[in-house]
């Protein structure tokens, strides 16, 4: 636990306390007055109010689309259903500013869909559910498909209804599912930057995108410390009931093979659910990226070309970005691997922490895992530059700067993948080897690895797609000559000219191509329990 803990302390508690030491105590004496003018501002209650409410309406509209979608994936087996399951997972590890390109393609000016939602709550929350909907499929439906179905069987040939056995049944053991979804929604949505920065333009603002914008562009650090309080607190807050109801959803149940669960659609009414869900995941999943996809290959005499893309290999110090955009993508790369090598030695040590102790300390080490994904990230970003500008740990001009960064946002999924399965191994098989005179790391090579590398492989392509997409930190961090793709997608978006728009839709197909990848490979290894997302 002790390497972890450390790295957290140095790369994540660190880094925020400077940057609230720097806006409330510049001079040594806490500025209290600072926080009681931010707290008494009505513009700052506006903000909260507004990052509220949309993170509420994005949650509730994400699981009136998504539960259908967990249902169908939960109890019907079909053609198709592995693809259309990975399909479903693509948008959730592609970068957010690759959806906010989406969906500007879609519903912004000159959208395909001839209405224009830029600067509206409306594109915001389109997008959301886009983003979100793998989320509660992943989260409910995987439980969901290890419910035992002739439970609720029995309770109709007991004369009860069709609603009221599945309301007796199904619906208490999967409500600490769709809570903890729910609360897993909100807080990305609550958080969310890339999506309202190029969606929201300049008249809406959340807190993370206030943050930046006090940070970054009015240099205002005592406002930009007290909101990032108040957004941490609030995360604290969520990450405290998501504890709770992980801590119900562990409750004994009934678990069957989710093979053993599923099967084919019968009748008019099934199959016309099941085609009413692939016209929902066409329309609101599919639908965007074909759309990017095909402004991407859009030329300036209304044909279709490949002039964007041809674009991106030319670049020089007077470009957009003082290199060929296609660099941004190697620099991306090499920037998520070294970010996944950290994620998983930190991640994976911290995951067998957590299996092999509990009580509060550890109830406390968990949750201090998951804070790095709930925080902003702008301010995490920021405090690298001022908290890791002292030897030995002047890090402002290493390369190892973006990655550790990253590595934040990917140690929480290496933690949630790896645990489950590290749980399920009997600790008696370790003693075992012990007696038998197996050294430590020898037992774990012979008991762990076998059953966890497909769990070591897939938090591996986990962290490696978001910290490809990461965007809020490496925004501040990143060198202007070597930015990552996000970064590049963001300043050729921010720059006029049709050029620019569309290389900027270029470089988001490629970052999502290698994402769907990705997210193809995990679906060939993925492990097949109900606690793995």
């Amino acid at each position: 636990m002790a390497l972890p803990v450390a790295f957290l302390a140095v790369f994540f508690l660190r880094p925020v306390a400077a940057i609230v030491a720097l806006g409330l105590r510049p001079d040594g004496h806490w500025r209290l007055d600072a926080v009681r003018d931010v707290l008494t501002d009505p513009g700052t209650w506006h903000v909260l109010r507004f990052t509220v409410g949309q993170a509420a309406a994005s949650t509730l509209l994400t699981l009136v689309v998504a539960l259908p979608g967990a249902y169908l994936f939960a109890r019907f087996d079909f053609p198709g259903r592995g693809l259309l399951r990975a399909a479903v997972t693509v948008p959730f590890v592609l970068p957010t500013v690759v959806v906010g390109t989406a969906f500007l393609a879609l519903v912004g000016p000159n959208g395909a869909l001839g209405v224009d939602l830029y600067g509206t709550v409306w594109a915001i929350l389109a997008a959301h559910v886009f983003f979100n909907y793998a989320v509660v499929v992943r989260t409910v439906g995987g439980l969901w498909a290890h419910l035992d179905p002739r439970q609720e069987q029995a309770a109709q040939v007991l004369g009860a209804s069709r609603w009221r056995a599945w309301r007796s049944v199904t619906l208490p053991a999967l409500a600490p599912a769709v809570g903890a979804a729910a609360l897993l929604v909100f807080l990305f949505t609550f958080t969310s930057f890339g999506v309202i920065q190029i969606l929201g333009g300049p008249r809406i603002s959340t807190l993370e995108t206030e943050i930046y914008r006090q940070t970054a562009q009015l240099l205002d650090l005592p406002t930009a410390a007290v909101l990032t309080l108040l957004q941490f607190g609030a995360v604290c807050l969520m990450l405290l009931v998501q504890a709770r109801l992980a801590r119900r959803r562990e409750t004994a149940l009934t678990l069957v093979s989710a093979r053993h669960a599923a099967r084919r659609p019968r009748g008019r009414a099934q199959w016309a659910f099941l085609a009413g869900n692939v016209v929902v995941i066409v329309v609101l999943l599919v639908l965007p990226l074909a759309v990017l996809v095909e402004r991407s290959l859009r030329a300036a005499d209304g044909g279709h070309g490949l002039q964007f893309y041809r674009a991106l290999l030319s670049g020089g110090a007077d470009s957009t970005l003082y290199v060929p955009a296609v660099e941004t993508l190697r620099t991306s790369l090499g920037y998520a691997f070294q970010a996944t090598a950290i994620a998983l030695v930190v991640g994976g040590l911290a995951a067998a922490a957590l299996t092999r102790g509990a009580g509060r300390l550890v109830r406390g080490f968990d949750a201090l895992l998951m804070l790095p994904l709930g925080t902003s990230a702008v301010t995490v970003g920021f405090g690298f530059l001022v908290a890791l500008d002292q030897p030995p740990l002047d890090l402002r001009s290493s390369p190892w700067l973006v990655p550790l960064a990253q590595a934040l946002v990917g140690i929480p999924f290496v933690v949630r993948t790896m645990l489950p399965v590290l749980r399920a191994v009997d600790p008696r098989l370790r003693e075992a080897a012990a007696v038998l005179g197996a050294s430590p790391w020898r037992a774990w090579r012979a008991v762990d690895l076998p059953m966890a590398w497909r769990a070591v492989t897939v938090s591996a392509g986990f962290a490696f797609a978001v910290s490809l997409g990461e965007f809020g930190a490496t925004i501040f961090i990143a060198r202007a000559d070597a930015p990552t793709v996000p970064v590049a997608i963001s300043r050729l978006l921010g720059r006029a000219g049709e050029m620019n728009s569309g290389q900027a839709m270029a470089l988001s197909v490629l970052l999502m191509v290698v994402c769907a990848a990705v997210v193809l490979v995990l679906e060939r290894i993925r492990i097949d329990r109900s606690e793995d997302f």
